[in-house]
């Protein structure tokens, strides 16, 4: 048995991708979409044709219904190879927006609707902003289920959990990348930041009983991987999808829902949740550099239906 089919017994495997032959040949149980993934989907010839259909169906309408539409067609296809749930992001600029963020979560869903998809199938994946889990928190209690994604500190995590937003994606390598530029360090599995960050929210959220599921997110390598086995959900690009494939030695489970945290049950209302924040330099960091990196990708996406 590889380790990827080992990695199954343990851990709900995600797609982190827009491809969806990948998703037919690892046969992951959710995919996780974003405004990144879909603009580099949308060049490819094979997906183009699903930009041309929002655009040709939806002739006149503003760019900002069509890329509503592209999400959908795109959510739609992955439906049909995945048995579990899509992501699809909320776009990135309404992300300091809590009603902006409502407006749009409440849009897509009625599109899914419309188009036959149930709500337990989608998550309206949206960035982990106080703005956003307020807005995730509303959300939810409408029966909108929410990821709550670029979660870079244990406040962000916190602040979701207390929520109760469905499933947050802590992002490991991209917490990883941050303390190797910073340390000029390359950690490896258990001794990397980014996969330490999650074993705490892990053990926080089993300790003190929260519902919320957490989906480590963002991986470089597969040692990342194997050091968080056990974890509710891990969603993973192609490449390493690959790696855990032709890997065959033992994978053993590194995370379990019986492991105690050592951090006291804290509290976080708005002042509280932001002076915590803020006190993470590498989470201020890289939360605005996410947002900016996905609204740049929107704005290249929108660049491309109107040169149509």
């Amino acid at each position: 048995m590889n380790q990827l089919e080992q990695l199954k017994q343990y851990t709900t495997v995600v797609a982190d991708t827009g491809d969806f032959e990948s998703m037919r040949e690892y046969q992951p149980q959710d995919a996780t979409t974003n405004p990144s993934l879909i603009l580099k989907a949308v060049q490819q010839d094979e997906y183009r044709p699903l930009l041309d259909q929002a655009i040709k169906d939806h002739a006149g309408k503003s760019t900002e219904e069509i890329i509503d539409q592209t999400l959908i067609l795109f959510g739609k296809k992955i439906l049909e190879i995945v048995p579990g749930r899509v992501s699809t992001e909320v776009d990135a600029r309404l992300s300091y927006d809590t009603e902006g963020t409502l407006a749009k979560a409440r849009k897509l869903i009625g599109l899914y609707e419309a188009a036959g998809i149930p709500r337990d199938r989608v998550l309206i994946k949206i960035a982990s902003t106080w703005e956003g889990i307020r807005a995730a928190e509303e959300l939810e209690k409408e029966g909108i289920h929410c990821n709550l994604t670029l979660l870079f500190s244990f406040a962000q995590a916190v602040a979701c959990a207390e929520a109760k937003v469905q499933l947050i994606s802590p992002f490991v390598g991209r917490i990883y990348d941050w303390y190797k530029n910073e340390n000029n360090t390359d950690y490896v599995g258990a001794d990397d930041p980014g996969v330490q960050s999650v074993q705490r929210i892990y053990k926080y959220y089993k300790t003190y009983g929260y519902k919320t599921e957490v989906m480590g997110a963002s991986f470089r390598n597969i040692g990342e991987i194997q050091a968080l086995s056990g974890c509710d959900l891990l969603t993973i690009g192609t490449g390493l999808l690959e790696e855990l494939k032709n890997e065959n030695g033992t994978l053993s489970e590194a995370l379990s829902e019986n492991m105690r945290s050592e951090d006291k049950q804290i509290h976080l209302d708005e002042k509280t949740f932001r002076w915590e924040h803020n006190q993470d330099p590498m989470a201020v960091e890289k939360l605005a550099q996410g947002i900016r990196n996905f609204t740049a990708d929107t704005l290249k996406l929108e660049a491309l239906i109107e040169g149509e």
